[in-house]
């Protein structure tokens, strides 16, 4: 019988190694596998590459598994925002490496290793410091720049609802990056709001395939079942 829940955050996170690129989902707060960014400070894995959509916020999160020295790397669309005070000083002290990508890019890089696909021609950076030491071409009387795609060793992201095979949904806008990059990892560990019975979520609400998804912990909202993903970013504005 495939049973893809586990019963604890560690059970979860075990087996994540020194040096693993871990895709971390959310854009923001909305959508970002809090608990389990949490349980990786806990389980101790270090020398990582963190893919992300910004560095993170304050001293929580991944602003603190950065603090504790355990990125060594981060790959993300927005270094530079509102209290990413943590990113800053680590870089500035040149304790941390940056890669910036386009949002866009970002997506379609790890869709594209989702999907297979090696590498992709974009017109976007093409011809600024972004494209330096890649390779550009003209494709339909514009400047391109050439993309591989971003390939995880894990990827933490933050449903709303799974099944015990791992059929995950989403709720809102906290499905960004997280699909995307579940397609993305070796190894994809979702932390969810509800665990429901084995086709409890109908065919076409399936967001991301139980093929995509290893291991599912649940993770009761603190704002209840009701609640929409993003709730506390609603409330704080």
């Amino acid at each position: 019988m495939i049973d893809k829940v586990v019963q604890s955050i560690a059970e979860a996170l075990e087996g994540i190694r020194d040096g693993s690129t871990v895709l971390i989902g959310g854009f923001g707060a909305v959508g970002q596998p809090d608990a389990l960014i949490e349980g990786l400070i806990e389980q101790g894995a270090k020398e990582l590459v963190a893919v992300a959509n910004n560095a993170g916020t304050g001293h929580v999160g991944l602003a603190r598994l950065m603090e504790l020295g355990r990125v060594r790397k981060i790959i993300c669309s927005f270094p530079r925002s509102a209290g990413s005070v943590v990113f800053e000083e680590l870089y500035k002290a040149g304790k941390i490496e940056l890669e910036i990508v386009p949002q866009g890019t970002l997506a379609e890089r790890m869709r594209a290793a989702g999907a297979g696909i090696p590498a992709f021609f974009t017109p976007t950076g093409a011809g600024t410091l972004l494209a330096r030491g890649k390779e550009e071409r003209e494709i339909g009387g514009k400047l391109c720049v050439l993309e591989e795609a971003l390939h995880g060793d894990v990827a933490l992201v933050e449903g709303w609802e799974a099944d015990r095979w791992g059929n995950l949904t989403y709720r809102r806008s906290g499905r960004n990056f997280n699909p995307v990059m579940a397609m993305a990892a070796a190894m994809t560990v979702a932390q969810v709001d509800r665990i429901v019975e084995l086709g409890g979520i109908p065919p076409e609400n399936v967001m991301t395939p139980a093929v995509y998804v290893h291991r599912v912990v649940r993770v009761p909202s603190p704002y209840g079942s009701a609640a929409p993903a993003g709730a506390a970013a609603g409330a704080a504005a």
